[in-house]
């Protein structure tokens, strides 16, 4: 018997978004997969939970601040006949992730593919950064990454199996001014991402990571036209990247084989 769909909007059941409370719990095995998306209310990964919804999985998701956004992304989620649990938490902090991995082991018992994509950009000098920016950007990209991993890992191994895909960034592939930051949150990343294949590689886990270029989201819609142009020009693709060529990538990274794992994956229309 699978988990019914979660009721939208106020009838959703005892799920509140950023509480400690849960939705009725089924005694029911799920058949079904299950999938956890972080920063999901927008952009990235909300288009990978919905591609994970429409191919029957179970989704969690989470965001830290944007409860209005989640909501209506869960909304689109259960109409793919699947059940949806929100989780209004910073994953930068351990006991955010905590209660989190907690509602996943209460609803679900399970955790098929972890997507770490929770992130935000800081663009300016390194000499004009303050210390609490810094630790907010390592915290939000990096550490993240650390706490959601480190959860996820018992799941998988009780499961024997599971897949973890990082969002990454080309610029922690080769750096970028002005984004020193970031560049160094995701070059941690790419290197926890091949560190922790190698780890978990017995016990049928595979860990990798997607590297995107310039994808068209929210975060790169700082740049005005004159910017945009110029970017657009430097790829041979000629045009950014979409959230929804990102979600089918990460989808199929969830269906291989055990023997793809430990890679950093660039996904730019050949940019850098």
């Amino acid at each position: 018997m699978e988990i019914p769909c979660l009721p939208s909007g106020n009838e959703r059941g005892r799920w509140k978004v950023g509480n400690d409370s849960g939705m009725e719990r089924t005694d029911t095995k799920v058949k079904k997969k299950v999938a956890l998306v972080t920063g999901a209310s927008r952009g990235i990964g909300r288009a990978i939970a919905l591609r994970f919804a429409k191919e029957g999985y179970h989704l969690v998701i989470n965001c830290a601040h944007r409860e209005e956004e989640l909501l209506k992304v869960q909304q689109e989620i259960v109409r793919e006949r699947v059940s949806c649990v929100t989780v209004l938490g910073d994953v930068g902090k351990m006991a955010d992730c905590e209660r989190m991995f907690g509602m996943v082991k209460e609803q679900y018992g399970t955790l098929d593919v972890l997507v770490n994509n929770a992130g935000i950009d800081s663009i300016g000098l390194l000499q004009d950064m303050s210390a609490s920016d810094w630790d907010r950007v390592i915290r939000t990209n990096l550490t993240s990454v650390f706490n959601c991993c480190r959860l996820a890992i018992p799941l998988m191994l009780a499961a024997g199996s599971g897949r973890i895909i990082n969002i990454s960034s080309v610029w922690g592939n080769v750096g970028a001014s002005c984004e020193v930051a970031y560049s160094a949150a995701k070059g941690g990343v790419n290197a926890l991402t091949r560190a922790l294949a190698k780890e978990l590689a017995p016990g049928n886990i595979q860990v990798n990571a997607v590297a995107c270029g310039a994808i068209d989201t929210e975060m790169n819609r700082w740049m005005n036209e004159e910017e945009r142009s110029q970017l657009v020009d430097e790829i041979p693709v000629g045009r950014l990247g979409t959230a929804g060529e990102v979600a089918d990538f990460v989808y199929h990274l969830g269906c291989q084989g055990a023997y793809l794992t430990g890679q950093v994956i660039r996904l730019d229309g050949g940019w850098i």
